[in-house]
Formats: C-alpha cells, structure tokens, sequence
C-alpha cells in the first residue's frame, strides 16, 4: 500500500521541553521550581530559596524508529534526507538543546540554544514533510508574590534568533541548503504565569500560563543566513495545570500534575488527545527520580539520578504525530546531563 504524508497530521511544537517533562506525560507548568523553571513557567520562580546555576546542560532526544541512525544524520536536514530515502513511512524526529540559567528567588536569566528537526518521506522520496528549527536565544523572568506566597505572578521575557524549514511538501530532489530553503527572523516575546498554592495538606495548586503573549512575529534577519523571508508567527496559547505536592516523610516526597494545553484553540485543530498531560514524581533523598505519566495519553516514564554539582536524566514518552481519525504514536527518548553551582 502507497503511504502518503497527507494521511498524517503534524505534531504540536513548542519552544521548551526537557526529560523531566518528558516523562511525566509533559505536564510541567504546575510542578515545584527547578533550574528550568525561566521556561516552564515564571511564576515558580518564587519557589527558589537560594542562588542557582545551571552551567551546563546538554540535552539529546530522538525517535526510537531512528536510534541506529540518530548518530549519524543528528539534525542535519540533508543527512536527515539520505536517511528517509530508503525508509518512506518512518517518522524522524531529532533535537540537541542547551539552556544554561542563574536563578534564585523570583529572578532567572538564561540562554538557548536548541535545533530540531521532525520529517516525514513521502512513498516516491521526492517530498518531505520537513518542520526545523534552530533557535539562539536570551531569556529573563520575574516573579511577585502575593499573600503569603499563596499568589505567584511570574513574567518571562525572550529575545529569539531562529532559523525555520516549515513544508509539508520539501522537493528533496532540489537543492537543500538553509540558504536556499529556509527562513530566519528576530523576535522578542514574552511568556505569563499565574499560580495559586493553597498551605494546607498536599499543597494543591493551580496553574496558568500564557505563552507568546499577542502572538510572537519575526522580523526578516540575515545574521546567520543570506534569506529575505521570516519564520513564522508563534501564536499565543493558554495552558492550564493542576497539582498536588503530598510529603510522605523527612526523605521521601512526590507530586501528581495534570495538565491542558492550548485551552483557547489557537492552533484550531479538534483532537482533544493533544491536550492532555498527566505526570507523576516520586523522589527520594534529592538524590533518586522516578517519574511516569501519560503524554496525549501514549506511556512516559523516566528517572534521575542527582548530586550536588550534577544530574542525569533519561526519559521515554509518545507523540502524537497522527490525525484524529487515525492516530499515531511516535516513541521518543530523551537524556539530559547537568552540571550546577
């Protein structure tokens, strides 16, 4: 049977993610402060009770249809093609991430530097569904707390250099070459949160952020590419998360997230599988992670290992790179390695 690209929808990107998310089903805009609370959500920033650095960071994931081959075509557009050629109908999906961040109590700076690629063969291997991202940045958030605590108000700004391949129909057997196929602009943006925590058992709380608030649009830049055309637009999207955060003793605590996003349909697309994201931590000591959950209700899981200066993560979880009618799921791995002051 001919496989065609157009019998696939694609999958939903957004600007952040890492392994701790990853496998616990992405919910991760209600969940306690960490190093990497500047991109989840501001408003946790009022969480933090000392200095933190966040030196290095270096991020992989890949598709598990694509593992043996992973190493050698990374997020190589071109090498990304060769791969496809001989294998129609396989999902690639490849991306390397650095955030390194100082943070401390409602005050985070960080920078990014991320590439993602996911591509689609079509069954002649003459087009590609092809979405790409290279993506330098700078980022401050700020949080203000109200009430004891008991209100978080947290706002990211972000200045983004991208460099974007957006085609569902890429003529491989043309020439590929950014300079040629792909677009680059500058952008400033800016990212809202607003949490509530109540101080009673559990500690549940309600989470809410605005991402790309009135939209992200950038402007045609040539500072790492000769192009005259700008990426895309970055609309603006509400999610809404919920958690609960139980000590069960001095060494062991958890948390269970749940989590809606895009509630106001800005990416109008009816599949309700896409919005939902639910997660669990159990940890113990500071020192042992184990995280499961449901991504667009396909399995994650994952763990940690932490010390003073240093953490590593590995996850697995499933997108949903199908249509509503007949979904998809790609499996993915992620691992994280950092290093801290």
């Amino acid at each position: 049977m001919l496989f065609s690209v157009k019998s696939f929808s694609r999958e939903w990107r957004e600007f952040y993610n890492n392994s701790r998310s990853n496998a616990m089903g992405g919910a991760k805009i209600a969940v306690n402060s960490d190093d990497t609370s500047l991109f989840r959500n501001p408003s946790t920033l009022g969480s933090f009770r000392d200095a933190y650095i966040m030196a290095l960071d270096p991020e992989i994931e890949f598709s598990s249809a694509v593992q043996s081959k992973f190493a050698s075509a990374l997020t190589d557009l071109k090498k990304v093609e060769e791969t496809l050629s001989g294998d129609p109908g396989t999902y690639y999906y490849g991306k390397m991430q650095l955030t390194p961040t100082f943070s401390l109590r409602n005050f985070s700076f960080g920078l990014i530097y991320k590439e993602e690629i996911s591509a689609l063969m079509n069954a002649a291997a003459t087009e590609m569904d092809t979405i790409y991202h290279s993506d330098v940045g700078a980022l401050i958030g700020f949080n203000y707390s109200l009430w004891e605590g008991r209100i978080k108000f947290g706002v990211t700004a972000k200045a983004i250099n991208r460099i974007e391949v957006d085609n569902p129909q890429l003529d491989v057997t043309g020439p590929l070459n950014m300079d040629t196929i792909a677009s680059e602009g500058n952008a400033f943006g800016a990212d809202v949160g607003l949490m509530f925590q109540a101080p009673v058992i559990y500690f549940p709380t309600l989470a809410i952020v605005a991402r790309d608030v009135g939209d992200t649009k950038f402007s045609a830049a040539g500072l790492r590419l000769s192009t005259s055309t700008e990426p895309l637009d970055v609309k603006q999207t509400i999610d809404v998360g919920f958690s609960l955060s139980p000590i069960f003793s001095n060494t062991a605590r958890g948390v269970f997230a749940v989590e809606y996003r895009d509630v106001a349909d800005a990416r109008e697309e009816d599949f309700t599988q896409k919005r939902i994201h639910v997660g669990t931590e159990f940890v113990w000591r500071d020192v042992l992670y184990f995280r499961l959950g449901a991504n667009q209700t396909y399995l994650t899981a994952g763990f940690e290992i932490s010390g003073e200066r240093w953490s590593w993560q590995l996850a697995t979880y499933g997108e949903e790179v199908g249509t509503k009618d007949a979904p998809r799921e790609d499996r993915r791995y992620s691992m994280r390695i950092g290093v801290r002051f």
